[in-house]
């Protein structure tokens, strides 16, 4: 006999566990299945762990600037601990992990424990996990279920995505890495080779040069973080490449050459030739895929397009009764994306009052690397290319109090606005905590207030938040501090 539900999920990440939450809020009997560990990629391997990485840098750039705020040490030069950073990054997951078994005891979430697949409309088998090379992995929950048939109404995917592999330079996990091993050095390499310079690449270029690592980052895009505002990513490359890192761009990795403990890359650069550099190992950051694999899309007719399921505004697939949900819905791929849609996605299958499809330029955009960048919303080249009549406002680090008493005075805001109507268009950081200014915006954004309404909102001093209104007065010609 199977069990029924009316709201199954398959996978806890960001999306899943909360997509959860909201179902047993609004009254449907849940459960969600899990394969490896609640929390996900993000919380386990990904969005978290990482940063509790990058807090640990940003220590240690501190320590190494102590003269620079009148401090000094006694006794010699601070040096990293690989194992207790590395220790300490993997007790926050755990921490958090915890944090959500708890979610789903709280809201009478069934969990379920193994690998799904889709069996017919309306019908999961659950078998039994595979070992997965990523151990140790948290404990199993007390009580949880396993093995069997399940039924439901609505079935949402939100198995999310993995790295993505170039054939030919697959890691190995020794020698060539993905984001996992990355997180988990057993000891510091004293080089490091990173393929591509999205939000993953750089992070990690980040963190291992700021460890004292020398860094080389191989992009084929002619800038790094190619999604980013071009200002903003030439400033950032300047920053980086003050801090001693080498950025090869418009170059790509052709081949590997794997030594006792090193890696030989072979780099064609954009005239043709080809540079070979050797590092002690190899981070491949080239995107990630969606998990679609060994699910049953095919047999059911399930619409996927380049590696991800085919969605509508409210996580609809083609097949009735079937949802997806965060990454391997498609981009962007971010665990904040993840978590909205799996709440839009139940709240329209519950005809909740006010539900609305999200509005993707309106989801910000992080990365965690020093200088932090964020952004949401439109660049200034796809808002000319859009044809729109635009004003743009800046304002800099350099002039603002509080960023210069912090001693981080490099950086600037970016915004932009349609001349004709006022709106908000985009808006770009680069510089110190920028991650948590940006929201700012993205609130701005979605009240769809004017280029008025912020220069009449007050903003608190001396906060580095004033240079969001000081980059809005920049764009009329009104800058107050500039």
């Amino acid at each position: 006999m199977s069990e029924s539900y009316d709201v199954i999920i398959i996978g806890s990440g960001p999306g899943g566990y909360v997509a959860a939450v909201r179902s047993a809020q609004l009254g449907f009997k849940t459960a969600i299945v899990e394969r490896e560990h609640l929390g996900g990629i993000c919380l386990n391997w990904g969005c978290i762990p990482t940063k509790a990485l990058l807090r640990s840098a940003e220590i240690m750039h501190y320590s190494d600037h102590l003269k620079d705020y009148g401090l000094k040490l006694e006794g010699g030069k601070i040096s990293a601990d690989t194992a207790a950073v590395v220790d300490r990054s993997r007790k926050v997951s755990l921490r958090l992990n915890g944090g959500v078994a708890f979610l789903m005891k709280k809201n009478k979430v069934d969990v379920i424990w193994g690998e799904a697949k889709l069996s017919k409309p309306g019908e999961i088998v659950v078998s039994k996990t595979a070992k997965k090379p990523m151990e140790p992995q948290p404990p199993v929950p007390k009580g949880v279920k396993g093995e069997g048939t399940y039924t439901a109404k609505h079935i949402i995917l939100a198995t999310g995505a993995r790295p993505r592999a170039l054939p030919g330079i697959e890691p190995d996990g020794k020698l060539i890495w993905t984001y996992f091993e990355a997180m988990v050095p057993k000891e510091m390499p004293k080089s490091l080779l990173v393929m591509g310079s999205g939000a993953i690449g750089i992070e990690f270029a980040s963190f291992y040069r700021t460890m004292g690592a020398d860094v080389t980052v191989v992009e084929l895009l002619p800038a790094v973080m190619p999604v980013e505002d071009a200002e903003v990513s030439k400033f950032a490359q300047k920053q980086f490449e003050k801090q001693g890192m080498k950025i090869i761009l418009e170059a790509k990795v052709t081949k590997v050459e794997k030594g006792a403990n090193s890696v030989t890359a072979h780099v064609e650069m954009k005239d043709g030739k080809v540079e070979k550099i050797t590092a002690d190992r190899m981070i491949s950051a080239v995107g990630v895929q969606g998990n679609i694999e060994n699910l049953g899309l095919e047999a059911l007719g399930v619409k996927t397009d380049r590696g991800c399921v085919v969605v509508d505004g409210y996580g609809k697939t083609n097949v009735p009764g079937i949802y997806a949900i965060g990454d391997v819905a498609g981009p962007p791929m971010l665990a904040h994306k993840a978590e909205h849609e799996g709440v839009v996605c139940v709240e329209k299958i519950a005809n909740f009052p006010g539900v609305h499809a999200i509005d993707k330029l309106k989801i910000p955009g992080c990365t965690y690397c020093n200088p932090q960048v964020a952004s949401v919303g439109l660049t200034e080249a796809k808002a000319k290319a859009e044809g729109k009549d635009i004003r743009v406002g800046r304002f800099q680090f350099a002039a603002n109090g509080k960023a210069i008493a912090l001693g981080e005075d490099q950086g600037f805001i970016k915004t932009i606005f349609d001349k004709k109507t006022g709106q908000l268009l985009g808006a770009h950081m680069v510089g110190a905590e920028v991650t948590e200014l940006i929201q700012g915006f993205v609130v701005a954004m979605n009240l769809e207030t004017t280029e008025e309404e912020l220069m009449h909102t007050i903003f608190p001093h001396p906060t580095l938040s004033e240079m969001m209104k000081e980059s809005v007065l920049d764009a009329y010609g009104r800058a107050l501090n500039a």
